[in-house]
């Protein structure tokens, strides 16, 4: 079995409550690995803090922020940004052509993915450049690198978070801090999935019907929130010491397919 040497970490994760950010906070839990867990659901917060307990002999925090106040940096406790991984998940934006998203829309979708992985990390980083070392991992994802028409504003953010990644990485190797993105593909989280859904009703009158969309994806399937948390480990661990500035697509080669 290979050793992450994970145990004993302090790892940051934001968007944590749900899809692959839940799956990252758990799989590090599992890796021994001690949780702070941010999100805007105090609610969602207790579920996953008690989960982890379940499961997981590891201490749990959690703090209820919504990044996309850029003053609520100011009430996040020292301590919590004294990680030594911050995983970046948060962030959900709407999909549209430039003409149907106005301005209200970009800047709230963008406030919160775009400046809040920026202002947390500037926070997060400030930290770890003290200490000399820490890793920090940013969850993208591939419409940065494939940008279409009708995805305009998460192509942009996504293609900027890229672009903030390896830029940052070219000065953090000079205090120890790794810096990484990961591009999933279309991932099985309850948002990817409800959204097949609607499209299964409409395409054939069975929502239920949603694996049926998924005939000409690679492996006839959505990658899992656990191969991204995979990954996600994999990166900010040691036996990735010399990886900095890379972005990990995870699509199952479907950047590749060419138009289907």
């Amino acid at each position: 079995m290979l050793d992450l040497g994970l145990s004993g970490k302090t790892v940051l994760v934001t968007g944590a409550t749900q899809g692959i950010g839940a799956s990252v906070a758990k799989s590090y839990a599992a890796e021994g690995c001690n949780i702070i867990a941010f999100s805007r659901s105090e609610s969602k917060l207790r579920e996953l803090e008690l989960s982890i307990r379940r499961n997981s002999k590891v201490s749990v925090a959690t703090f209820a922020v919504d990044l996309r106040n850029r003053f609520s940096i100011n009430t996040i406790p020292c301590h919590f940004l004294q990680a030594d991984i911050l995983v970046n998940v948060a962030g959900d934006i709407p999909k549209g052509d430039l003409v149907s998203l106005d301005e209200s829309i970009w800047r709230n979708a963008w406030d919160l993915k775009v400046f809040g992985y920026i202002n947390l990390t500037r926070a997060v980083y400030g930290y770890m450049k003290e200490r000399s070392k820490g890793s920090i991992v940013n969850i993208i994802g591939t419409s940065g690198e494939n940008p279409n028409f009708d995805t305009i504003a998460v192509s942009s953010a996504n293609a900027a978070l890229i672009s903030f990644t390896k830029s940052l990485a070219g000065q953090s190797h000079e205090h120890n801090v790794r810096v990484n993105g990961i591009n999933p593909g279309p991932t099985e989280t309850p948002r990817q999935v409800s959204r097949l859904k609607l499209l299964a009703h409409e395409k054939f009158g069975d929502s239920e019907r949603w694996r049926d969309l998924l005939s000409t994806y690679p492996f006839r399937r959505l990658a899992t929130p656990s191969e991204i948390a995979s990954a996600t480990l994999f990166l900010s661990s040691e036996q990735a010491s010399y990886i900095s500035g890379s972005i990990l697509t995870i699509d199952g080669g479907r950047q590749f397919q060419g138009t289907k």
